[in-house]
């Protein structure tokens, strides 16, 4: 019998870092001479995938971002298209990245491949009609929300709640003393603040300056701070090095990496929406979360939206527990008002780590391993089929 061949797409960092500890999982239970191919980073590539394009490239959101990138993009999942046709893996999962992973899968699952998705879209905050065309794409969806099941089974769509893989990664207790040793940070006074302005250029060319002048703020009221802010790849760290040259004041250290040590050593984070501000409720951390975008993307999302609130910290909990500052809103005098808030409300503290605490028992179900057995649940039917 041939070789198993899981062909995976994985988005940007986030998804890079889920795919990587399921392939380590699949690995265990599929047979050693299993290849694993496709779009993938560092983290795949660790544990033994063969990326034939860079997740670099699917790292694009929203609309306008997304016209730019668009001929690039496409060419790209023509081409990925093409190969996989031409030799047919034994499944293809698609790791978030739904925009180029959903019309991929279409095509695939047409094609009789197999086909997973892990992490669903967001179809319950904004884009709900997508369930439709989830329904043609995928023969199973792994949920990383519990609520999840509830949309996909009303559907009738082939699901399976896994847990999220950052409940699994995180610890219930963390140590910021431990952290800020590593991180070469006071262990005591000042307090310390990290500031994650996101992962692609698109949000550090909108979000990192905003960011930069509210530390500015911070620290011209006189108050003894520290700022950490952790880069996600050299050229992330190459702008944040420019906009930290204009404010030589600052009391930041800029490190290579290493975000979940810095929201493990913070008192509180300034953070841009998206998975990050998951890791810092999972850290138990008060937080402000922010975004921007340019004003049409904007417009259509407000347009799409169900929900008052973007940041998963709210979402999971069904209301505002911590302040969320877009658009207009987020001016640096604001931030900085948000985030002296943050540190220096001990109630709020104490009743944000007694929820954080909740939501991580509810998320920690031991995700990838779990995602890896469905997997080779789909692989396994697929071989008996045939």
């Amino acid at each position: 019998m041939s070789a198993l061949q899981i062909a995976m797409a994985a988005g940007e960092t986030s998804g890079d870092l889920l795919a990587g500890a399921v392939i380590r999982q699949l690995s265990m239970r599929l047979p050693p001479d299993s290849r694993y191919f496709g779009i993938g980073g560092a983290q795949m590539r660790a544990a033994g995938f063969q990326a034939r394009f860079p997740s670099e490239k699917l790292a694009v959101r929203g609309y306008v971002e997304a016209a730019r990138h668009l001929p690039e993009i496409l060419w790209l999942r023509r081409a990925f298209k093409r190969t996989l046709r031409a030799a047919p893996p034994s499944v293809f999962v698609g790791v978030d990245a739904p925009d180029f992973n959903l019309g991929l899968e279409c095509a695939l699952r047409r094609a009789g491949i197999p086909t997973v998705h892990f992490i669903s879209p967001s179809i319950w905050a904004w884009r709900g009609a997508r369930i439709h065309k989830i329904k043609r794409a995928t023969d199973l969806m792994l949920c990383v929300f519990p609520f999840e099941t509830e949309i996909y089974a009303r559907a009738g769509i082939v699901h399976r709640y896994v847990g999220h893989p950052l409940a699994d990664l995180i610890p219930f207790k963390p140590d910021p003393m431990a952290a800020r040793r590593t991180l070469g940070l006071p262990e005591s006074r000042p307090a310390i603040v990290a500031v994650l302005p996101g992962s692609r250029n698109s949000e550090i060319a909108r979000i990192a300056p905003v960011f930069f002048a509210a530390m500015a703020r911070m620290h011209e009221r006189g108050r003894r701070l520290r700022f950490v802010m952790p880069a996600a790849s050299p050229a992330i760290r190459g702008a944040l090095q420019r906009l930290a040259g204009r404010y030589p004041q600052l009391p930041l250290s800029l490190i290579d990496g290493h975000s979940h040590r810095a929201l493990e050593a913070c008192d509180a984070a300034l953070v841009a929406s998206g998975t990050a501000t998951l890791e810092a409720a999972l850290y138990k951390k008060p937080m402000v979360i922010s975004y921007q975008v340019p004003w049409l993307t904007a417009q259509i999302m407000k347009r799409q939206g169900y929900l008052p609130y973007i940041g998963l910290p709210n979402i999971l909990a069904g209301r505002f527990i911590v302040p969320e500052l877009l658009q207009r809103s987020a001016t640096p005098n604001a931030l900085a008002d948000a985030l002296f808030d943050q540190l220096d409300n001990d109630a709020n503290r104490r009743a944000l780590n007694e929820i954080f605490t909740q939501l991580h028992h509810t998320l920690k179900r031991g995700a990838a391993a779990r995602a890896a057995d469905a997997i080779a649940e789909v692989i396994h039917a697929a071989r008996h089929r045939r």
